[in-house]
């Protein structure tokens, strides 16, 4: 009996067992079932050798492009359902739309007053004019049909690599050769002329004579010219090249060579047949003015030049002989041929250097627009060679990706930290997409959490606004101050900035930089941070007692700046302000008592200055690397980058994790 309830107890228990050893095997099935298909769905490489199913994985990134290189978020595992997580919820942050590209900066200028001779005044006087013609600029661009500007934007400007015109062709264009899209380095114009003989000149302008007196005069004149802009003004003469073989006030044949804009000449240039100075700068290494007058000495040497200073001086007259003469002569064939090279123009006549004329600050060799040729010259024929065929900086097919990926993010109706102002011009299309394409991806932008735009004014030129515009409306990163843009209100673009930073962006801080200047944002946030939020701060790399330069590239006048000394200012291509700095500089402009100065970062030490005075004190911040002169190791901010060197800065940056120059142009 005993017996068979054991063998019945046994039974039942290899039974259970069976049963469970089935489950498990079910069980098995299903989870391997699972397995599988994730594996081959992900790859073999996914799962750890260290053992199937321990959740160890592993994966190898690969930068093939410069796509992989910026910086994204993780992406998140899409969910069946919300997942709910209390009481840690942010807040929803509400977009604002901004509609219109315009900068807010309105310029009043009825209260400049127009006969002041002050070193102020000239620049309202300049600033006035410039918000007047762009202010028509831009209700010609409000009226352009979409559907023209289309049609343009598919075309592509194409100019002839080289012009050639008769005298007669010439003379019947008014004496005026058209260059289509400017010049570009290495361009060279040939004029084929013969000078008139000298005749009565009875204007007392040019004469200074009394009335019924005259002056044997025999000159003519050769300009660059650029655009019109202004009805009832002159076109801009880029260079003015002007031999007078007879009638300077001199009494002696000479060069003189300048520029004019607005109806304003600088300061001209004259060359009297000595050879400019050893200790003078040189063009591309030519010096600026040839010597061709000689004395009786035929060695010429430094104490015969001496003594012919010295009898001049006390008025002795002495006969001076050319053994080279000046090389333009009355009714006598001559070649000329200007052309441009890297620091500024070169004219030979006859195979001979004569003149160099450095650039000037404002004018670039694509405004050169014209050639004109007026006086006492008869013109035989006029070669232009090596002309860019199309306009140099002026190719948007050429620079823009229409890609959404490179959109300005969406401004937040919240403060932001930091605004950046990035200084630009209108035909810089090269520049702001390479900004686009590099250090305007960083995540602290991409969050708008910092916000940047591009400051432009506009151009001269109609198809220039016209693909600004489109531009403008398509990346929603730039903002268009309403004047005609000039090298000497650049100040003004820096006021936008202040008036957008503070009434549009809400921002803490509002930096300024150019174009051509690379922005490690995280390392300028940190800097910004090292100061108590309860100081206004002015960073940068600071300049102390600097004094004006009289005479240069850079000169300035008495009256533009009569003091000896600069206020202590950043440098320009970049520099970080708190809001209430420019907030006040943005009061003072609206109230009509900002000074203007046409050295914009000189502007901005002098304001920071009158505040820091006036309001609570401003804490100077002094850093080398906010670099002025390209780029150092650990920079803040690297200048003078080109388009390629900030694409290959962005990709060292998210490559190595640290910041790295790229050394070529």
């Amino acid at each position: 009996m005993k017996r068979a309830k054991f063998d019945l107890f046994m039974s039942l228990s290899r039974q259970r067992s069976l049963q469970v050893l089935i489950l498990f095997g079910i069980l098995y099935v299903f989870l391997v079932g699972l397995e599988v298909p994730f594996v081959f769905r992900n790859g073999f490489s996914l799962v750890s050798q260290d053992g199937f199913g321990t959740g160890q994985f592993s994966k190898s990134f690969v930068l093939d492009s410069e796509e992989e290189l910026e910086e994204k978020e993780a992406p998140n595992r899409p969910l069946d359902v919300p997942l709910m997580v209390p009481n840690q919820s942010k807040p929803e942050r509400k977009i604002r739309e901004i509609k219109s590209p315009l900068s807010g900066l309105v310029f009043d200028g009825s209260y400049v007053n127009m006969t002041s001779n002050d070193g102020f005044s000239g620049i309202l006087k300049s600033t006035k004019e410039a918000f007047e013609v762009g202010k028509k600029f831009w209700k010609e661009l409000e009226l352009y049909k979409k559907e023209v500007g289309i049609v343009e934007s598919n075309k592509t400007e194409e100019c002839p690599h080289s012009i050639s015109i008769s005298g007669s062709e010439f003379l019947g264009k008014g004496r005026m050769m058209v260059l289509p899209c400017g010049l570009t380095l290495g361009s060279h114009i040939t004029v084929v002329g013969r000078p008139k003989r000298a005749h009565q000149e009875h204007d007392p302008k040019i004469s200074l004579l009394r009335e019924g007196q005259f002056l044997m005069v025999s000159q003519f004149m050769m300009e660059l010219q650029g655009l019109k802009t202004v009805d009832g003004e002159d076109p801009p003469r880029i260079l003015h090249f002007n031999p007078r073989l007879s009638g300077d006030w001199s009494g002696k044949p000479m060069i003189e060579q300048n520029t004019c804009y607005r109806m304003q000449w600088g300061t001209a240039q004259r060359c009297d047949g000595w050879r400019s100075r050893d200790d003078e700068e040189t063009v591309d290494g030519q010096v600026k003015c040839e010597e061709w007058i000689r004395d009786n000495d035929t060695n010429h040497s430094e104490q015969s030049k001496t003594s012919w200073w010295l009898n001049r001086l006390v008025g002795r007259k002495k006969k001076v002989d050319f053994d080279w003469p000046f090389p333009f002569s009355e009714d006598r064939l001559f070649v000329l041929t200007l052309s441009a090279g890297f620091e500024g123009y070169h004219v030979n006549v006859d195979g001979r250097h004569v003149t160099s004329f450095p650039y000037r600050i404002g004018f670039a060799l694509e405004d050169a627009t014209g050639l004109s040729l007026n006086g006492d010259i008869d013109v035989d024929s006029v070669f232009a060679a090596s002309l860019p065929t199309s306009h140099p900086s002026f190719a948007p097919q050429r620079h823009l990706d229409m890609s959404n990926r490179w959109r300005a993010p969406p401004l937040l109706d919240q403060p932001v930290d930091l605004f950046i102002g990035i200084l630009s011009a209108g035909n810089h299309f090269a520049e702001r997409m390479a900004i686009r394409r590099s250090w305007l991806q960083h995540q602290l932008i991409k969050s708008s959490n910092v916000v940047a735009r591009f400051f432009v004014a506009l151009h001269a030129r109609k198809d220039i606004n016209v693909e600004l515009k489109k531009e403008a409306e398509f990346f929603g990163d730039i903002v268009i101050v309403p004047f005609m843009d000039n090298y000497d209100l650049v100040v003004l673009k820096t006021v936008a900035i202040c008036e957008y930073g503070v009434h549009v962006a809400f921002a803490k801080n509002i930096m300024k930089c150019d174009d051509d200047t690379f922005v490690r944002v995280d390392a300028v946030i940190k800097e910004i941070n090292k100061i108590p939020e309860n100081r206004s701060l002015y960073v940068g790399n600071i300049n102390y007692y600097h004094k004006p330069l009289r005479n240069g590239k850079w000169a300035v006048t008495y009256e533009e700046w009569p003091e000896e000394d600069y206020p202590p200012y950043a440098n320009g291509p970049g520099y970080i302000i708190s809001s209430a700095i420019a907030n006040f500089i943005v009061s003072e402009f609206n109230k009509h008592e900002l000074k203007l100065f046409k050295m914009e970062d000189v502007s901005m030490g002098m304001w920071v200055e009158k505040f820091n005075s006036s309001s609570r004190p401003v804490q100077y911040v002094h850093s080398l690397k906010f670099s002025q002169s390209g780029c150092v190791d650990d920079y803040y901010t690297a200048h003078y980058q080109s388009p390629r060197q900030m694409i290959c800065m962005w990709n060292k940056l998210q490559q190595l994790g640290r910041p790295q120059c790229c050394n070529m142009r």
